[in-house]
Parts: structure tokens; C-alpha cells; sequence
């Protein structure tokens, strides 16, 4: 719930050892006992069977030029503890569209000039065709505004909706940006702005800032 409602993620995973370092240093987060109280979430989390709806999946690094996680385990236990904080929690989408797109890789085995139902064949030079011989879209792009009280929750839907089926395709790069405007008629007090401005440094907001007007 707490990585979906600040939001903790940093894209669409989060490292375990950033996690702990953020738990101990926000003071809007739930102040807890120790260490092992969110490690003992985390196992917990990893190893439900329900984890593409409530929790997450873990990997032990994401390999940014293939755009793959290595060791990707999805509803196992994974044993996470103070002394091996390494690894990563994974957003649900992203998971299930690479093990889709493993489980399809393996069904369609090594074989070169196999294609997936309903494609069209290509040859060195040609356009990527569908079905019906049109040439197949090579971008996107979307806006959307989402509701300031329910954002993990609109965010998390978007990751699983949208961005999961993107990322998922062989080679596709996919940047996405937060846009965050406030207006504030009676002004923002002190402490907000301290509070806001630190979070935004904290978190690597690329611009951010408060105006008069």
C-alpha cells in the first residue's frame, strides 16, 4: 500500500535496500519497530500467491540494454534479510508481461521464421506488418490527469494497463514522466515548501520549484 500511495517506485521497480533507506527517512511513512518489521513484509508480499493483484515480484537486477529483469521470480519466497539487501521489488505488470513474453519465446522454441497468431512474416528491410498487411505503429504517447487523492491507485492501474503491454515488446523504449502543477490561492506555508522542496531533491525531481504567481 505504501509503495502504490506516495509512490515509493522508482519507474516500475524499486530497490529492496532503497525501500529500507526510505522507511527510515521519511517521516510520513508508518514508523516501525525495526528492520525486520518490513523485511518480514516484503517476504510475505513476494511469496503470495495473489501477488499480481496485491503485492510484488522480485528480480536480482534489471539489465537496462536487453530491458529485462534477471532473475525474475514471481509469488516464490525469496529469503530478503539485513545482512542481503540487494535484489529488487517489481511492479506486478511489468513481471507478467516478461514472463508472457518468455513463456511465449519458449513455445515457439529457436526456430527462426516462426511468427505470433495473427502476424504477418517480415524480411531484412521490410516494415513490421499486422494481419491485414498494415504497417504496424512504431510510437505512443498519452496524457493523463489523475485524481491527487488517488494516485498510486490510478498510477498503479495505468503501469498495469498501459505501460506493461509497452514495456513488454521485444526492443521498445518507454519513458514516462510525472507532470505535478499546484495551485495554491492562499499560498503554501513554510514548512510545505521546505517539506515539499526536500522530498522533490530527495526523490530526483529533474525541475521543480514554487512561484509567487
Amino acid at each position: 500500500m505504501e509503495l502504490d500511495k506516495i509512490p515509493l517506485w522508482r519507474g516500475q521497480h524499486v530497490a529492496v535496500k532503497q525501500v529500507v533507506e526510505d522507511f527510515a527517512r521519511y517521516l510520513y511513512l508508518p514508523r516501525l519497530r525495526n528492520t525486520g518489521v518490513l523485511l518480514d513484509a516484503m517476504r510475505e508480499g513476494l511469496r503470495l500467491l495473489t501477488w499480481s493483484q496485491d503485492s510484488f515480484a522480485f528480480a536480482d537486477s534489471f539489465d537496462e540494454q536487453a530491458g529485462r529483469y534477471r532473475g525474475l521470480r514471481c509469488g516464490q519466497m525469496v529469503n530478503v534479510t539485513e545482512d542481503n539487501l540487494s535484489g529488487l521489488l517489481v511492479q506486478p505488470g511489468p513481471a507478467e508481461a516478461q514472463r508472457a513474453a518468455e513463456s511465449a519465446g519458449a513455445s515457439e522454441g529457436t526456430n527462426g521464421g516462426t511468427v505470433a497468431a495473427g502476424a504477418a512474416p517480415t524480411t531484412a528491410g521490410s516494415k513490421p506488418t499486422n494481419g491485414n498487411g498494415q504497417t504496424q505503429p512504431k510510437r505512443f504517447y498519452g496524457t493523463v490527469s489523475l485524481d491527487p487523492t488517488r494516485v498510486g491507485r490510478d498510477a498503479g492501474r495505468i503501469a498495469d494497463e498501459v505501460i506493461a503491454h509497452l514495456a513488454g515488446l521485444m526492443g521498445s523504449d518507454v519513458k514516462v514522466t510525472l507532470e505535478i502543477e499546484a495551485k495554491i490561492p492562499n499560498g503554501a506555508p513554510d514548512g510545505v515548501v521546505r517539506t515539499v522542496t526536500e522530498n522533490s531533491r530527495t526523490l530526483k525531481f529533474t525541475s521543480y520549484g514554487f512561484e509567487d504567481e
